[in-house]
């Protein structure tokens, strides 16, 4: 099972639609997929009409449990072999609630553990922000896919997220492979063509080598609670997600050898 946390501590830079293209694209190929919602304002699990103020059971309910996964927490999306594990506003109160807990770092982890051969393919929504949720997140995958909005603000939100995954990865020991994703990309506009230039020069290592287009249709495929991959498969920015899941497969293997299991100490 490979699971691929995207993340960013920057808002509207294209997380959601990062996880809901990846998961569309990979059930598309007959992977079983699971798209988790980490957020606690649940985009994610509003996209697939489900409303964070009522939705129970869900994540919450997973990390108030200790990591217990009950059947009823996995919804279906309306899109064969892709899945839900919905988030509710509650999760806005585990860090006050739970973040000094022993092991809490690593609820998510154990819990997808016990999924490994119910699901091949996994994509973690990230809350904007550094807390439990996204310590989680980052100790369950073997990759971040770092979504990043061709706009100036949006790269001071990276060099806060690059800052963030280098003082987990001390404190882990562990290295964590990276995948920084230009996305909203307007070639007609000055901004776009330039902080992709910017992003070229300081992370040219991390950054995939396309681009995620600006197009409409994603406001329509939002609307249809649908991903853009299945219901316009041929559309630009689906083209551009299907190049994106080629590249982060061709690395999944070696990704998923690489990845320190390490003790079950609390983070």
């Amino acid at each position: 099972m490979h699971v691929w946390t995207v993340a960013n501590q920057k808002g509207g830079v294209g997380k959601t639609t990062t996880v809901v293209s990846l998961g569309g694209l990979c059930a598309q190929r007959g992977l079983r997929t699971l798209v988790v919602d980490l957020d606690p304002h649940g985009s994610l699990s509003s996209y697939f009409r489900l409303d964070p103020e009522s939705v129970n059971p869900g994540l919450y309910e997973l990390f108030r449990n200790d990591g217990q996964l009950e059947p009823a927490m996995l919804r279906p999306t309306g899109v064969e072999g892709l899945s839900l594990l919905p988030a509710s506003t509650a999760l806005a109160t585990l860090d006050r609630q739970l973040g000094t807990r022993k092991g809490m770092g690593l609820i998510l982890r154990r819990a997808l553990q016990r999924l490994d051969g119910e699901f091949e393919r996994v994509l973690l929504d990230c809350p904007p922000m550094l807390g439990v949720l996204m310590v989680n997140a980052l100790a369950a995958s073997q990759r971040v896919i770092i979504p990043v909005q061709t706009e100036f603000l949006a790269v001071k939100g990276l060099e806060r997220m690059m800052r963030t995954l280098a003082m987990i990865q001390r404190s882990r020991n562990e290295a964590q492979p990276q995948t920084i994703v230009p996305t909203l990309y307007d070639q007609r506009t000055r901004a776009s063509v330039e902080t992709l230039a910017l992003l070229r020069h300081e992370y040219s290592d991390l950054l995939w080598d396309d681009v995620i287009p600006e197009d409409t249709l994603f406001r329509e495929a939002s609307k249809q609670a649908l991903p853009l991959t299945v219901l316009r498969p041929w559309a630009r920015g689906s083209q551009a997600y299907r190049r994106l899941l080629a590249t982060v497969e061709a690395t999944a293997e070696d990704d998923q050898k690489a990845k320190v299991l390490g003790d079950d100490a609390a983070i």
